[in-house]
């Protein structure tokens, strides 16, 4: 009781003291101071002990409250709160490349597992950290140029559109967009087949052509809102009134797209045409009226003096150029358009048919520095079918997000 009530202990102390303290019998002076004196001291030491147990009691409770002396759990900590508006940032980017592997036959080897494959970065061999299978769904823009220069294939041009679409597969869909000095949106992805093939009967005529442009558009916002599978085929015949930079600008673009683009060229060069144009380039008189002809004439090619057959080059080679370093296809429309069939079957089941595996580079690159993959296959008599490179996009100033800047390839 003494140790639990420190101050009781005292009042008891002090009151025996007191009782020492009355006045003493006679004769019994000196033995009463004696006594006195004795308690007085009994009593110092006492309080001073009942001070010091009460001071280490304290002591002891205000330790066990700090550190949780008494065996119970510490308590929770609290844990970081992420404020709406903040950013978490993480320095790992997953690059995803659409691979197709193929037989000697040409028929897609369908039953590869994620061990069969190897992947190289700038020859240094990474880790597969992703792998998808094939047979998923994919969706199709199919960009159809409707300018004055292909006129007389127009119709040809959707015949070819309208049998791609008989192609698909049940699930795959299909956006429609025409261009000529404008792009225009038909249709948004769909599967309904006799909806897209009605979209594509009624498309009409344009006028000049705006060929770059309408692909940085394409590449640059509508597949950006495609989600999974995706790929550009393109009909047109390469010619475009735009300057050279603009076409650089698509082809670094293409470098970075998660997306596959085939080019079908229709060929509408005329040797009669060309001649025309090359007397226009000699008689200045004529400049002004060809101008405001809507004839099939590619209007920057006088203005960078070249012929009429040097543009239609230069139109191929981009259509090439923009196929190859996307990982798609380029092809050439004959005039009955039976070698289409093949070449759409072709597409088709390339898109169909695909594996995506990913990793994460290491070492990192920097921002635009274009970076070498190779992707190979443990397995004998097959061939892949993948991009050789991607570039890493620099991060725009007015990016503060962190969705990834490697774009796959």
């Amino acid at each position: 009781m003494h140790e639990r009530c420190p101050g009781f202990s005292l009042s008891i102390v002090l009151g025996r003291a007191l009782c020492c303290c009355r006045r003493p019998a006679p004769g019994r002076s000196c033995l009463a101071l004696t006594t006195i004196v004795i308690t007085l001291k009994l009593t110092l030491a006492s309080l001073v002990c009942l001070l010091l147990t009460s001071t280490a009691e304290n002591a002891a409770q205000t330790r066990a409250r700090r550190v949780g002396a008494t065996g119970g759990p510490p308590p929770a900590q609290k844990p970081f709160e992420i404020l709406e508006g903040e950013v978490l940032r993480v320095d790992t980017t997953l690059v995803i490349l659409p691979v197709s592997v193929k037989d000697r036959d040409g028929r897609a080897v369908q039953d590869l597992t994620k061990e069969y494959f190897r992947i190289f970065e700038e020859g240094i061999e990474q880790e597969v950290a992703y792998f998808a299978p094939m047979d998923e769904p994919f969706t199709v823009v199919l960009l159809l140029d409707t300018s004055s220069s292909v006129w007389k294939k127009l119709n040809r041009i959707k015949e070819a559109a309208a049998s791609f679409v008989g192609h698909l597969r049940p699930g795959d869909r299909v956006m429609v967009i025409s261009f000529a000095h404008k792009m225009t949106i038909h249709c948004e992805p769909t599967d309904d087949r006799e909806r897209l093939v009605k979209t594509i009967q009624d498309i009409g005529k344009g006028m000049s052509t705006h060929l770059y442009q309408a692909v940085k558009n394409v590449m640059t916002k509508q597949l950006r809102n495609i989600k999974g599978r995706k790929a550009v085929v393109l009909f047109t015949d390469g010619v475009d009134e735009s300057g050279d930079k603009l076409a650089g600008e698509t082809l670094h673009y293409a470098e970075e797209l998660d997306a596959l683009i085939y080019t079908i060229r229709f060929d509408t060069y005329d040797e009669r045409l060309d001649a025309i144009m090359q007397a226009h380039e000699r008689a200045a008189e004529l400049a002004g009226l060809f101008k405001r002809l809507p004839v099939p004439v590619p209007g920057s090619s006088a203005d960078r003096g070249e012929s009429l057959a040097d543009a239609y080059e230069r139109g191929r080679r981009y259509l090439r150029d923009l196929a190859v370093v996307t990982g798609g296809h380029y092809f050439e429309a004959n005039r009955n358009l039976s070698d289409l069939d093949q070449a759409f079957a072709l597409i088709t089941e390339e898109l169909g048919r695909q594996y995506s595996i990913g990793y994460y580079p290491r070492p990192l690159g920097r921002p635009g520095e274009r970076r070498r993959v190779h992707v190979r296959v443990e397995r004998s008599e097959v061939a892949v079918n993948s991009r050789s490179s991607y570039l890493l996009r620099p991060e725009s100033p007015t990016d503060k997000t962190t969705r990834p800047n490697i774009v796959d390839h």
